[in-house]
């Protein structure tokens, strides 16, 4: 089989997948409890009053009729309007997504910055000062919960010390300095999760390489020990943590919702919590759509960065 060919059913096996994963997101959020109607004219509404807002939403057609409408909008770019906001979702989407991009980027950023040093070091001496050091901070990370952390680098940083805001956004227009002091500790609290993971499954890797036959030849022809590290066991190293650094970014979606609103910053998880809570389905169905394909396409870049690590995949039939 033609490379060509491999790729082109690659893409066709993605494109199923999104488009499955379009249909149940559209069933789910449907049998949801919650009227969207009801909710925007309140429970005393005339029942008549409600029929009308559902026929001008939309929301009397049939099930499947939706359904391919508005995959039928997405395809073309028309994402609808908001039922909350009366404004196109697109254009929601797009506000909210400077404000959640920046923040992924540098959490994803930190978390690679933190963990990939530490990792290293703790696997290159087992059971050293390095070790326990990482030892603890993967525990901590692991056990609390993001938006904990968030709370505590309020206290502290904010309340107490007062070198970053407490919450809110400024908006890029007040200029790159007070954006990025906004995003600091949401992208810490973000972050230290995602980091303790990647610790732990660095450190592993490195230790499981380090005892690899070709490395301990290396070390015997005279090979000094840090440059057999960095030469041999840390680029061998690096695909599991690939592979994890992949599978942790629906973790770290789900996570920018929770430390979006505990700093309340007007991010994508915002955006979502509040569509949520007042039934703007069609909000919903496209933000969470929107993370689907973020996910697939990330996992579309993993496999790349796998022929790029190890290059026997490029060859391999």
């Amino acid at each position: 089989m033609t490379p060509a060919l491999k790729h082109m059913r690659r893409a066709a096996g993605y494109l199923l997948i999104l488009l499955v994963t379009s249909f149940l997101i559209f069933v789910l959020i449907e049998a949801a409890p919650g009227d969207p109607a009801e909710i925007m004219l309140g429970t005393s509404a005339q029942a008549d009053t409600v029929a009308a807002l559902r026929a001008e939403l939309g929301l009397d057609r049939p099930m499947m009729v939706r359904y391919a409408s508005w995959i039928a909008g997405v395809v073309t770019g028309d994402l609808g309007q908001s039922y909350t906001y009366g404004t196109p979702v697109a254009e929601l989407i797009g506000d909210r997504l400077a404000v959640t991009v920046p923040l992924t980027l540098l959490a994803t950023f930190l978390a690679i910055c933190i963990s990939l040093p530490l990792g290293v070091w703790a696997g290159a001496k087992p059971g050293a000062v390095t070790d326990g050091v990482a030892t603890i901070f993967s525990q901590f990370g692991i056990a609390v919960p993001n938006f904990w952390i968030g709370l505590l680098l309020i206290l502290l940083f904010s309340l107490g010390l007062g070198w970053f805001p407490a919450g809110g956004f400024p908006g890029w227009g007040d200029g790159i300095g007070a954006g990025l002091s906004a995003l600091i500790l949401p992208s810490i609290a973000l972050a230290i999760p995602q980091a303790a993971v990647l610790t732990r499954v660095t450190r592993a890797a490195v230790i499981e390489v380090a005892n690899e036959d070709f490395v301990r030849t290396a070390r015997a022809k005279g090979l000094g020990r840090n440059r057999a590290l960095w030469r041999h066991t840390v680029p061998n190293a690096l695909l599991p943590v690939v592979t994890m650094l992949g599978l942790q970014i629906p973790f770290l979606i789900s996570g920018a919702v929770l430390v979006e609103n505990v700093f309340t910053l007007p991010g994508i998880g915002t955006l979502a919590y509040q569509a949520l809570s007042q039934r703007d389905l069609i909000v919903i169905q496209n933000v969470v759509l929107m993370f689907a394909i973020i996910v697939i396409v990330v996992n579309l870049i993993v496999d790349s960065l796998y022929a790029i690590l190890d290059p026997r995949l490029r060859t391999r039939k």
